[in-house]
């Protein structure tokens, strides 16, 4: 099984395919053996010391996790560049223009996306999102000096642009503030530990794993009723307006993927899961009507564990892809 790091690398690797500056998604291309790509650096965050700005040039295809001063400078027409931005689930991103030279009426572009997209499927997808698809752009070409920040609704974002003039480009300068009550939230790593809390808000929240995991859910508080009531994907949570959802697929968006299991009660114990597929994806759905709560941990399933079965867990699933 390719690492999770390789997997997420390759998911990331895409190319933007516009026409005439007005394509509205992007699609992945096959990774090769020299990914133009920043890898997620604890190395580089421990060595920044306190106050200092980090400053870089932007590839082309990029991606990063940390705040500072980032530059893109055209040395040639580049037509498809992406780069995807992202924190730590309780962390908003915003991006904010300090310098662009751009031939926006000779068909170069720069837009925000507020979440990521890739081919054609969006994360929060567009049921989980506050805002409709087009408001989640930013057009710098449309906005101009109307709108230099942009902050993000969940921990991830991205920008993606084309610049056809040697020379020309932009600088962004990327901050990140802290978010309450993390709604939508991309992990940044295999494993970890996570708690979800809605109060009393009618919205829907996904928390999205791209590795196959062993998912644990040790704690669920709906507002309604006691006890575990884990169902077959044909039944459901029907009629019930609180619940949990656990999905699994190959793509992004949650709203395209396999039901797995529903868990439409509190309880207070243990439901596990082993979730082979390429993405892995917890959602909660509220009514609003209650404060609801989920607290789970999850950890990269290995080869080994697709062997072995617990008494706690529930089917596994998606393992012929792993």
């Amino acid at each position: 099984m390719p690492s999770a790091f390789q997997f997420q690398c390759h998911l990331v690797l895409i190319f933007l395919a516009a026409s005439k500056g007005e394509t509205r998604y992007l699609e992945v291309r096959d990774a090769g053996e020299d990914d133009p790509f920043l890898l997620l650096s604890e190395d580089l965050k421990r060595e920044l010391s306190a106050g200092q700005i980090y400053r870089r040039s932007l590839r082309c295809i990029d991606m990063l996790s940390i705040e500072g001063q980032f530059t893109f400078t055209a040395d040639q027409p580049q037509l498809h560049c992406a780069t995807f931005f992202i924190g730590e689930p309780e962390e908003l991103i915003t991006i904010h223009y300090d310098f662009v030279n751009i031939d926006c009426q000779g068909g170069d572009f720069l837009k925000v996306f507020d979440g990521w997209i890739l081919k054609g499927e969006k994360f929060p997808s567009s049921l989980d999102h506050p805002l409709t698809t087009s408001q989640r752009y930013a057009d710098f070409c449309e906005s101009g000096n109307i709108q230099r920040s942009i902050r993000s609704s969940q921990n991830v974002a991205m920008i993606f642009f084309r610049i056809q003039q040697p020379g020309n480009g932009f600088t962004v300068t990327v901050k990140k503030s802290s978010n309450l009550f993390p709604c939508n939230v991309i992990s940044q790593t295999p494993s970890g530990r996570f708690t979800m809390v809605i109060p009393h808000q009618h919205r829907n929240c996904s928390f999205s794993i791209i590795y196959p995991v062993v998912i644990k859910i040790s704690d669920l508080i709906l507002g309604h009723l006691n006890g575990l009531f884990l169902k077959k994907p044909s039944a459901g949570c029907a009629g019930v307006g609180d619940f949990v959802e656990l999905l699994g697929g190959a793509g992004l968006d949650p709203s395209k993927m396999f039901p797995l299991a529903d868990l439409c009660h509190s309880f207070h114990g243990s439901a596990q899961m082993k979730i082979g597929c390429d993405n892995t994806v917890l959602r909660m759905v509220s009514s609003g009507k209650h404060i609801n709560r989920v607290t789970f941990e999850y950890h990269q399933l290995d080869l080994q564990e697709t062997e072995t079965r617990k008494e706690n867990s529930i089917e596994e699933f998606c393992f012929p892809s792993i």
